[in-house]
C-alpha cells in the first residue's frame, strides 16, 4: 500500500507536469501563429511579394474645364516576373514577337545592336553596357552578341530569332524586371492584338494584358507649345527618376506644362501583394494599397480665344504672303490685365502633336522652325508700341507736359553721331497726335530729355527685359547698355536697338492699362482633384512691383492710345470697332521687311484684356491689328460659354 500510493503520488505529479507543458506550449503556438504570424511567415514556407499598380495621370483642363490633355484606355502586354517560366521564356518571347511582326506591332527593344544581320552598334556604347553584360570596354559587337547567346542560352536559334529574343531579355533586365516592377513589353496595342494575346494566356504563361492610361490631346493643335509632351525616362534621368520611386517603363512631362507640373499630375501608385507558397506557386494575392490618381491642372487659357486668335494670326500671315509678303511667322499673347493670367498664346508656324509625336524630324526640319516658341522666347523690336512709356517717363519727370506741342521738322538734329528722320512732318504736335500718328521725332526730344538710364529703368518696372515670372521658359529680352548723352538714346526712345518677347509686350500693356500693377504672367489657374471637387492650390495675380504713375499723366497717355485707333495708325481696323480699344501700332526695323507689331487693351473705361502681336516681317503696324480683332471678338462675343457641368468646389484648408 506504500508502494501504491508513492506510485499514485508520482503519478500525479507528472501529469500535472504534462498539463503545466502543454499549456505553456499551446500558448506559445497560439502567440507564434497569431502574435507574431507576419514576422514568422516567411520561415513556414509562405512569401509574400509587391507589384506596382499605376495611378493615372492628372489631366489638363481649360480655364473652363474644357478638355486639353486627358487619359484614354488602352492595352500593354506585360509580363509578370510571378507567374514567368524562365525554361519557357525564349520560346514565349520568339512567339510574342512573331505575332506583333505580323500585326506591325512595336514592342521595347533597348539592345544597343542593329536589328538586323551583320548586327552592329546603333550607337557609340558605354562602358558601361559593356560592363553590365559582363565584358570589356574594348569589346566588338560581334563580342556582344556571343555574350548574349551564351547568357541567355539561345544556341538552339538561328541568328535572327537569337536577336529578337536577346533584345526582349536585355530590355527586362535594363528595365529593373521583377516581382516588384512587371515588364511592359508593348505599350498601346491594338485591339485585335490584346484579343489575341488574351485569348492565349494557356501558352504564354506569365504574360498577361493589361488595362491602361494613356495621353490624349483633345485637340492636337491647341497651344502644343505651352501644354508640351509626355515621354519615356531618358536613360541619364533614370538614376534620379528611380530615387523618386519612378519606374523605367512610366511616362514623364518633358516640356511645357506636363514638364512644369510633372510633381503634380503625376499620381501615387498603388500596391497589390502575391502570396507566394514553397514550390514559387502563387496560393493569393490583395490590392495592399488603392493607387491615388494625380491631380489635375486647370489652366488660364481659353479654348475659344486660343483657337480664334491661333486661327486669325495664321489667316493673317497667308494673307500677307498671299499678296507677295514675306512674313516667315508670328505670336500673339492674351492676358487678363488684372491678374496676369495668360487666356491665349499663339505661334505661327505651329505643328500638331500628333504629328509630333509620329514625324518629329519632319517637324524639326520644316521652314522657320515651327518648334519655337515665339510668343515666349521670340526676341524682337517692339518699335512705337514703346512709346507710351517713353510719354509717362517724360511727364511724370517734369520734363514735357501733356499738353506741350513739340514741333516736328522731320530730321532729328541734337546728337552728332546720329540725325535720325520722321515718317512725316507734323510741325506742332501734343502727346495725343504724336501717338495717334506716331510721331518719331516727338518721341526722340522726350527721350532726349529723359535720358537712357532713367529710360531703361521704365522699361525694366513695365516688365520689358526681365522674366514675366510664368510657369514655362521665356526669354528675359535683350536691354541693351546705352549710355545717356549718346544718339542711341533716340533709338531706344521709338523701340529700337533693345528686343522683347510678345509675353513681355502683353505684360508690359497690362501694367499700363490697370494703372502700374505689373503681375506674373500665369498660365496655371487651379490645381484641382482627379474628379474636380477639392481644390488644392488656387492663386489668384501676384503682384510683382507697381509703376508709381500720376492718374492724370496715365490719363493722357490712354487717350492718346484711343485716339490711335480711333483715327490713327490702328483706325483701319478699330475705327468702327463697337468696343472701345487703347491701342499702339508699331513697325520696328530688321534685316530686309519691317516687323508689324500691335498692343492693345480693351474695354478702354474699365480695360480687362491686354493683347500683343508681332508679325515677322509683316510690314506695317495695323496688319497685326486683325488679329487683335479676332481675339477681342472671342473674348467679348464668342457663343461659347463655359461648362455648367463641373461639380461645385471646396476649398481645402
Amino acid at each position: 500500500m506504500p508502494f501504491a500510493k508513492k506510485r499514485h503520488t508520482r503519478f500525479n505529479a507528472l501529469a500535472l507536469v504534462l498539463c503545466v507543458i502543454f499549456i505553456i506550449c499551446t500558448l506559445r503556438t497560439c502567440h507564434l501563429s497569431v502574435v507574431k504570424a507576419n514576422k514568422y511567415l516567411s520561415t513556414d514556407g509562405v512569401t509574400t511579394r509587391t507589384a506596382v499598380l499605376k495611378a493615372p495621370r492628372g489631366e489638363i483642363l481649360d480655364n473652363a474645364g474644357r478638355e486639353i490633355a486627358v487619359n484614354r484606355e488602352g492595352y500593354n502586354i506585360i509580363f509578370n516576373r510571378a507567374y514567368i517560366d524562365f525554361d519557357s521564356i525564349n520560346d514565349t518571347i520568339l512567339t510574342l514577337c512573331d505575332y506583333l511582326t505580323t500585326k506591325d506591332t512595336p514592342w521595347e527593344d533597348k539592345l544597343p545592336l542593329t536589328k538586323t544581320a551583320p548586327y552592329s552598334f546603333t550607337d557609340e556604347v558605354s562602358e558601361r553596357f559593356l560592363t553590365s553584360i559582363g565584358l570589356a570596354h574594348y569589346a566588338t559587337s560581334e563580342n556582344v552578341f556571343a555574350k548574349l547567346i551564351d547568357t541567355y542560352k539561345l544556341e538552339g536559334y538561328t541568328e535572327s530569332q537569337a536577336r529578337t529574343i536577346m533584345g526582349v531579355r536585355y530590355t527586362m533586365v535594363y528595365s529593373d524586371f521583377s516581382i516588384a516592377n512587371p515588364y511592359i513589353f508593348a505599350e498601346d496595342v491594338p485591339t485585335e492584338v490584346m484579343q489575341k494575346v488574351s485569348e492565349s494566356g494557356f501558352l504564354l504563361k506569365g504574360v498577361t494584358v493589361e488595362t491602361a492610361h494613356f495621353r490624349e490631346y483633345v485637340d492636337s493643335d491647341l497651344a502644343p507649345h505651352l501644354i508640351g509632351t509626355v515621354g519615356s525616362i531618358y536613360a541619364e534621368q533614370w538614376e534620379e527618376l528611380k530615387a523618386k520611386g519612378y519606374s523605367y517603363s512610366d511616362k514623364v512631362g518633358k516640356s511645357g506644362i506636363e514638364a512644369y507640373a510633372e510633381d503634380v499630375l503625376r499620381g501615387i501608385d498603388g500596391e497589390i501583394t502575391y502570396y507566394i507558397d514553397a514550390d514559387g506557386v502563387i496560393i493569393g494575392s490583395e490590392v495592399t494599397k488603392e493607387p491615388i490618381a494625380g491631380k489635375t491642372v486647370m489652366l488660364t487659357l481659353d479654348k475659344a480665344i486660343q483657337d480664334n486668335t491661333q486661327s486669325a494670326l495664321k489667316q493673317v500671315i497667308d494673307d500677307l504672303n498671299g499678296k507677295g509678303g514675306k512674313c516667315t511667322g508670328g505670336a500673339a499673347v492674351v492676358m487678363n490685365v488684372k491678374t496676369g493670367e495668360i487666356f491665349a498664346s499663339a505661334n505661327y508656324p505651329t505643328y500638331d502633336m500628333k504629328d509630333y509625336m509620329e514625324n518629329y524630324n519632319a517637324i524639326l526640319n520644316a521652314p522657320n522652325n515651327p518648334l519655337i516658341n515665339r510668343a515666349f522666347q521670340g526676341i524682337y523690336p517692339i518699335g512705337s508700341t514703346i512709346k507710351p512709356i517713353v510719354a509717362i517717363a517724360g511727364i511724370d519727370n517734369n520734363l514735357v507736359t501733356a499738353t506741350e506741342n513739340i514741333r516736328c521738322v522731320h530730321t532729328y538734329y541734337h546728337f552728332s553721331d546720329y540725325t535720325p528722320s520722321c515718317m512725316g512732318t507734323h510741325g506742332l504736335i501734343s502727346l495725343n497726335r504724336a501717338l495717334a500718328k506716331s510721331c518719331n521725332y516727338y518721341f526722340f526730344e522726350v527721350g532726349t530729355r529723359v535720358g537712357a538710364t532713367k529710360l531703361t529703368n521704365y522699361f525694366t518696372e513695365f516688365g520689358l527685359g526681365v522674366k514675366t515670372g510664368v510657369e514655362i521658359y521665356d526669354s528675359a529680352g535683350l536691354l541693351a547698355e546705352v549710355a545717356d548723352g549718346s544718339g542711341d538714346t533716340l533709338q531706344i526712345s521709338i523701340g529700337q536697338k533693345n528686343a522683347f518677347t510678345p509675353l513681355q509686350l502683353a505684360v508690359y500693356t497690362s501694367t499700363l492699362a490697370n494703372g502700374g500693377t505689373r503681375f506674373r504672367a500665369s498660365l496655371i489657374d487651379k490645381i484641382v482633384s482627379y474628379d474636380l471637387k477639392t481644390i488644392h492650390e488656387d492663386s489668384k495675380g501676384e503682384a510683382l512691383n507697381t509703376v508709381k504713375i500720376n492718374p492724370s499723366t496715365l490719363d493722357s497717355v490712354k487717350q492718346g492710345m484711343l485716339s490711335v485707333t480711333v483715327d490713327g495708325t490702328g483706325s483701319s481696323v478699330f475705327g468702327s470697332y463697337p468696343i472701345k480699344v487703347g491701342g499702339k501700332t508699331g513697325t520696328s526695323q530688321n534685316q530686309g521687311i519691317d516687323h508689324s507689331i500691335f498692343v492693345a487693351f480693351a474695354p478702354f473705361e474699365n480695360p480687362e484684356i491686354a493683347i500683343a502681336v508681332v508679325l515677322e516681317h509683316g510690314n506695317s503696324g495695323f496688319a497685326a491689328g486683325s488679329v487683335v480683332k479676332a481675339a477681342l471678338d472671342a473674348y467679348f462675343f464668342s457663343q461659347e460659354t463655359t461648362l455648367d457641368t463641373l461639380p461645385p468646389y471646396s476649398v481645402l484648408p
